[in-house]
């Protein structure tokens, strides 16, 4: 379940803040609808898969990728001071934007978000300007399932009759890895194309590393601002394959798909088991799914049009002097103010923030219902739904398949509390 998304209107720190972190948890779902409709295609048939937001076991990592790295500075702040246990927590978010920028050619990267190993899906994402014009460029660190459907389909170009990109080449590293590189181009309803490109590494352990850029800043009415993304190719390849995302790596627990022997129930892919589960009490036909790191969503078809159904999720962390979790109450009080929104309170504490809107960068005649949880204990989660199978391509029915009341049952579950984080 990989590339990143927005929610309505972003998110602001001091006015910009939580932009990008508000694309960041949904931009896995947009992305695998408008570049990676193969694997959603193959998801029907029970396989799966940012904004750009993606990738231990109890053996070694073959080719080496868990020996120690040497060398400068940016290698440094990405060791670990030693070799804990995956899951231990190894490497920061702060660390995560200083390793990107190390490896990243000159120029200014503003707006970053990022997560360290506290979630299952480290990334860092942000604008990035060259002098030639800003654009986001992104990366995300995942693990799944390595004998999967999912991890093949990372591994090889789709068929051109599926997948909405210009060109895609494919190859074996020495290590065994498969690494993808694909060059895209998508319409925003009112603005020109956009160029995203995107290098994908899955190892047989299933590590995946996804790094992604586009050639505009992103935002809710994505335009392009330079002839190209950023970085060449080759250059967005050795983003992927830099040994110094290792140690975040290593931090990240084996995960094998559910009926696996020892397969533990949770994983990049307990958000779409959960979310599966939950839509099925309606009744509704499952005809799509894909799900990975930090969000999941399903297509569902009544026989009346298809409709996706999203769900993405973080743990908002409070700061000292603010910020955090009170930011973003601040901002859910600003949207109700403003009537871009319902906050209501629930007795446990939990803030909950709905919205019905038309999708302005989405396809023609596409709304999205949203409804957003901020829990007590910081874990915010998102879901959303859509009147089409797809939120860049046209609307296939007047309304989203499941009421709004139906999206907060669902986003007001209690087992989403059991998500690993």
């Amino acid at each position: 379940m990989p590339f990143e998304d927005e929610l309505g209107e972003a998110l602001r720190r001091a006015g910009d803040g939580f932009t990008a972190d508000r694309q960041a948890l949904v931009e896995a779902g947009e992305r695998r609808g408008r570049r990676l409709v193969a694997r959603r295609r193959a998801a029907v048939a029970g396989t799966s898969v940012l904004v750009l937001a993606g990738i231990g076991t109890g053996g070694a990592y073959i080719g080496g990728l868990l020996d120690p790295i040497g060398g400068g500075g940016a290698a440094r702040v990405a060791q670990a001071p030693a070799t804990p246990p995956p899951g231990a927590g190894a490497v920061t978010a702060a660390q995560m934007v200083a390793i990107f920028k190390s490896l990243l050619p000159n120029g200014r990267l503003s707006q970053t978000v990022a997560s360290g190993n506290v979630s299952t899906a480290p990334m860092v994402r942000g604008v990035f300007d060259d002098g030639n014009g800003a654009a986001l460029v992104g990366i995300k660190l995942t693990r799944i399932d390595p004998d999967s459907e999912s991890a093949k389909a990372h591994g090889t170009c789709p068929a051109k009759a599926d997948g909405n990109f210009d060109s895609c080449a494919a190859e074996q590293l020495p290590d065994g890895s498969r690494l993808t590189l694909v060059q895209g181009t998508w319409q925003p309803e009112g603005g020109g194309p956009v160029k995203e490109w995107r290098a994908t590494r899955i190892t047989p352990q299933g590590y995946l590393v996804e790094a992604e850029e586009s050639n505009g800043p992103g935002g809710e009415k994505p335009a392009a601002t330079r002839p190209a993304p950023p970085l060449a190719m080759e250059q967005l390849r050795a983003l992927a394959v830099s040994p110094l995302w290792h140690p975040a790596l290593a931090d990240l627990k084996p995960y094998k798909e559910p009926g696996g022997a020892g397969a533990p129930d949770s994983g990049p892919n307990a958000a779409l088991r959960a979310l599966e589960d939950l839509v099925r009490g309606y009744g509704i036909p499952t005809v799509g799914k894909s799900g990975g790191g930090n969000g999941a969503d399903v297509v569902l078809d009544d026989g009346k049009g298809r409709s996706m159904v999203q769900l993405a999720y973080q743990v908002i962390e409070d700061y000292p002097g603010g910020g955090g979790r009170q930011q973003l109450t601040d901002h859910y009080r600003a949207e109700s103010d403003a009537g871009r929104g319902t906050l209501t309170m629930t007795p446990d504490g939990a803030e909950v923030l709905s919205d019905q809107h038309p999708r302005e960068a989405g396809g023609s005649g596409v709304v999205e219902w949203n409804v957003d949880v901020l829990r007590p204990n910081g874990l915010r989660l998102i879901v959303r739904g859509y009147n089409a199978g797809d939120p860049t391509e046209p609307a296939t029915r007047p309304a989203p398949a499941l009421t709004m009341e139906q999206l907060t049952a669902i986003a007001m579950d209690g087992r989403w509390s059991q998500l690993p984080k």
